[in-house]
């Protein structure tokens, strides 16, 4: 049996919802009644529209799914960010938050309507079969990703272990498409890999900020403690990091910081408006600190970036980051969906904003990925290279599409011999990862040079 509902049925629950939303939301009842009529007005067309599709469309259709189409297409409209769940895709990323999920393993966003990678999940089935960063991908399974939404995108792509998508990718070099096979697995995400570069020299690597990030950082840092009385210097590397939960960037930033703040955001509601601090602590860990970014480090990664930069305990090194700097809140609905809203911005201490934007390294070193030839060059995306991004700050019109963000031609170092320095072995093409480690070991020199005075 067809599942009718008619036109003043439809206007009813939604000026229902929205005379609910006035009430809770506060601080705005007055202006319910006018809210109301000019709601209704303007809901008259979509209840039309609704109707019409309803009983005319050449076959049946379900009122969910067009109720659903609708809220897409609304929140599509606000920002790459925000967008509507259905209840598998929102139970499916309260799992991946708490530690694995099926799929393929990159990050994805509509850049210029087509989609596109950010960046590939470290050792994941994409990762291993070379994906990269700006790769469009122009069809999975056959199916066309044009005017794909991203939690369409995301369903297509996930899916059991051992299953196979094939997405067809274009990039820059490429002369057309290419399809690639990619064999599910369980994505992990592993949050922390560490270990020791050479004596003394410590390194962290983030790929997630999810649940257990935090702990598992403080787990690394004892480690690498355990083994040197003090540490000579650690590399925090934060690069291709997508982000994630805002708590677990604000636990990790302060393992490095005394006092003061770590981030603070800004929102329309009062609640939005929130600011974070680091924290006293027993032991200092005042070891030098170099942090590694790039393209692909956004959202939570850039906060920790940004609040060790500016409290000038840490050296960014790399290139500048994606500058996504805006907070989504999750908001479930009664039926097991979520909306995934933009409800403020990001500012590091210093008040500077990230979005759209980014952290600009103190040290630019570029990225050589993985099987990249002598004399390619590099396709970057970030914040402000996608549609309907949130303004940044100073950003008085939209940014025209640019093909590589900035464009550097990579230049493969010389091949270094076994055991010429203990990262030849382990890195032999990691530039950033090597100047980081050849930075730190001067760090002492460097000091006593600047403290000098003359006799």
């Amino acid at each position: 049996m067809r599942n009718l509902i008619n036109k003043k049925q439809f206007l009813a629950i939604i000026i229902f919802a929205i005379v609910l939303g006035v009430f809770v939301g506060g601080g705005r009842v007055h202006r319910v009644g006018a809210d109301i009529n000019a709601a209704y007005e303007k809901l008259r067309i979509l209840a039309d529209v609704l109707a019409i599709v309803e009983r005319n469309y050449v076959e049946p259709v379900k009122i969910t799914n067009l109720i659903h189409g609708a809220i897409n297409g609304m929140l599509e409209t606000l920002d790459p960010h925000s967008a509507f769940m259905t209840p598998e895709v929102f139970k499916e990323m309260q799992t991946e938050t708490r530690g694995s999920f099926g799929g393929v393993g990159f990050e994805i966003t509509i850049r210029d309507k087509v989609l596109t990678v950010v960046a590939p999940i470290e050792d994941t089935p994409a990762f291993r079969a070379g994906i990269q960063s700006g790769d469009q991908i122009l069809r999975i399974d056959g199916k066309s990703t044009k005017d794909m939404n991203l939690m369409n995108a995301v369903k297509l792509m996930r899916g059991p272990q051992g299953t196979q998508v094939t997405i067809t990718i274009m990039r820059t070099g490429f002369t057309e498409p290419r399809d690639i096979t990619l064999t599910r697995a369980i994505i992990p995400i592993r949050s922390v890999r560490s270990r020791m570069l050479e004596e003394g020299y410590g390194y962290i690597k983030i790929n997630q900020f999810i649940e257990k990030t935090h702990a598992d950082v403080k787990i690394a840092l004892e480690k690498l403690e355990a083994k040197e009385r003090t540490l000579k210097g650690l590399i925090l590397d934060l690069r291709n990091d997508p982000g994630g939960l805002l708590e677990q960037a604000v636990k990790v930033a302060d393992e490095f910081l005394e006092s003061g703040m770590i981030v603070y955001t800004e929102g329309r509601v009062e609640g939005q408006k929130m600011k974070f601090y680091a924290k006293k602590k027993e032991k200092a860990r005042d070891y030098p600190l170099i942090v590694l970014v790039n393209a692909g480090s956004a959202s939570a990664s850039e906060i920790v970036a940004g609040a060790l930069q500016d409290h000038g305990r840490a050296v960014i090194l790399g290139t500048p980051t994606f500058g996504k700097g805006s907070v989504q809140t999750i908001i479930p609905l009664e039926d097991g969906s979520a909306v995934r809203l933009t409800t403020a911005r990001y500012y590091t201490p210093n008040g500077r904003s990230i979005q759209a934007q980014g952290i600009v390294p103190d040290i630019i070193v570029a990225d050589l990925p993985p099987g990249t030839r002598p004399g390619a060059t590099q396709r970057f995306i970030r914040e402000k290279d996608l549609e309907h991004h949130l303004r940044g700050e100073g950003e008085v019109a939209p940014a025209k599409p640019q093909e590589t963000i900035p464009e550097k031609t990579l230049e493969r170092p010389p091949e270094k011999k076994r055991g010429e320095t203990g990262l030849a072995t382990e890195t032999p093409e990691d530039p950033p990862l090597e100047r980081a480690l050849e930075l730190l070991k001067t760090w002492k020199i460097l000091n006593k040079t600047a403290k000098g005075k003359p006799s």
